[in-house]
């Protein structure tokens, strides 16, 4: 399965589980699985990061973590605030590359959005997408968003930057679909693949984390496409929750 690179539109948006669901699939299918998160921020030494929230939601999987700040800001502004290294693409690459020789499936979650800057010379995550991709990795992004309004603009943002990289979108997932969707998030299923020319691949339910073990996994199977292991109908969900036009006045 190579390298997926789990970017969002902002953050606070369901990234870390949306990695924890393709994770679980992954280990349910026997594969050998690692997940790697470059810059931890906004959590203190000794306290859990994303990657052990990935854990303890998919179950036995490798765990790196390459940097950790403790206040929650982008990764170079986090740097250096505390006076710490920071996390350039080439050694992001690096260590992905390590992980893929002895396993099927590396995982590596970013940090807030695509852009966000890693270092003092201005490099982002997809900076070190590109530099996975130009290590010889088989890389492929997925693009985590919010389901209601304001997401079609940041998500066009994010996959226009990806184009204009030659960076490969494997899909959009919907980082927390709510069990009473509004008006605007019924509508964004539909809407998401058009404004970024890649399919919707998932919509994980909303509080969906507050699971673990065999309920997560069966969660992550009806919540994510073929595409990510699972058995998720994007046609069907978009065909449940249409919108129908207002009837025309006069």
């Amino acid at each position: 399965m190579g390298v997926l690179a789990v970017t969002g539109t902002g953050t606070e948006i369901g990234k870390t589980v949306v990695t924890a669901a393709i994770a679980a699939l992954a280990l349910d299918a026997g594969r050998r699985v690692a997940v790697l998160k470059p810059a931890q921020t906004g959590v203190e030494p000794g306290e859990p990061g994303d990657v052990d929230e990935v854990a303890r939601l998919a179950g036995p999987l490798t765990r790196r973590e390459l940097a950790r700040y403790p206040e929650p800001l982008a990764p170079d502004t986090a740097a250096r605030r505390c006076a710490r290294p920071a996390v350039g693409p080439r050694r992001i690459a690096a260590e992905a590359a390590r992980l893929s020789a002895d396993h099927d499936l590396v995982l590596v979650e970013g940090a807030g959005g695509l852009l966000v800057r890693y270092d003092e010379e201005g490099h982002t995550f997809a900076d070190a997408v590109r530099a996975m991709a130009d290590h010889g990795l088989p890389v492929d992004v997925v693009t985590v968003a919010p389901a209601g309004l304001g997401t079609l603009n940041n998500a066009a943002l994010t996959a226009e930057a990806l184009r204009h990289r030659g960076l490969p979108l494997l899909g959009v997932v919907v980082g927390a679909w709510p069990a009473q969707p509004d008006l605007a998030s019924r509508c964004n299923l539909a809407d998401l693949p058009a404004v970024t020319g890649a399919p919707l691949i998932g919509a994980l339910p909303e509080g969906c984390a507050a699971l673990g073990g065999p309920a997560f996994l069966d969660t992550a199977r009806a919540a994510l496409s073929p595409a990510l292991g699972g058995s998720w109908d994007a046609a069907g969900l978009t065909a449940g929750h249409a919108a129908p036009l207002p009837q025309a006045v006069g």
